[in-house]
């Protein structure tokens, strides 16, 4: 599936990540500002790896200017366990559709593999995104320390048939 959609920046359209991407991603998920604060040790020294991207469904939303390609966010699919992994977008595309873009998407997917639904254990700041775009809260996961000190919320999205 190709998806596309015209914020404010220009056109966003979906393609599936490449090795070299794994650079951006990272810089990426770094980069977050829902990660700042309390939730700063969690991402410091992560790292979306080349053989990461390999191994998943893992999708970029880009966007293309005059200039240059950019990759603006991305999410992951662990087909295997039903569970979207990573989902983030980069905090100036924040609020231009490009998180909704990248859910549609991923239904898309999950829906084309055989999924009938899709879990996510979300970052707390996200719920409020999630709730948004049509996740239904399951529950919370347990914090798991050292790498994570809180609870998370956790949702499915329900992947209807075609």
């Amino acid at each position: 599936m190709k998806s596309s959609i015209t914020p404010r920046s220009g056109p966003v359209t979906v393609r599936r990540a490449v090795a070299r991407d794994a650079r951006r991603l990272t810089r990426l998920v770094r980069g977050s500002r829902a990660y700042d604060g309390q939730y700063a040790d969690m991402v410091a020294d992560y790292r979306v790896r080349p053989d990461y991207i390999e191994a998943h469904r893992v999708f970029v939303a880009v966007t293309d200017d005059e200039r240059e390609s950019r990759v603006i966010g991305f999410y992951s699919l662990l087909l295997a366990s039903g569970e979207l992994d990573l989902l983030f977008v980069a905090d100036e595309a924040q609020g231009r559709g490009v998180g909704r873009l990248l859910v549609a998407h991923m239904e898309s997917e999950a829906r084309a593999a055989g999924l009938d639904r899709v879990r996510v254990v979300s970052h707390p700041p996200a719920e409020g995104f999630y709730r948004g775009v049509g996740a239904v809260r399951t529950g919370t996961a347990p914090a798991n320390p050292p790498a994570v000190g809180w609870e998370r919320p956790e949702f499915d999205f329900l992947i209807p048939p075609a």
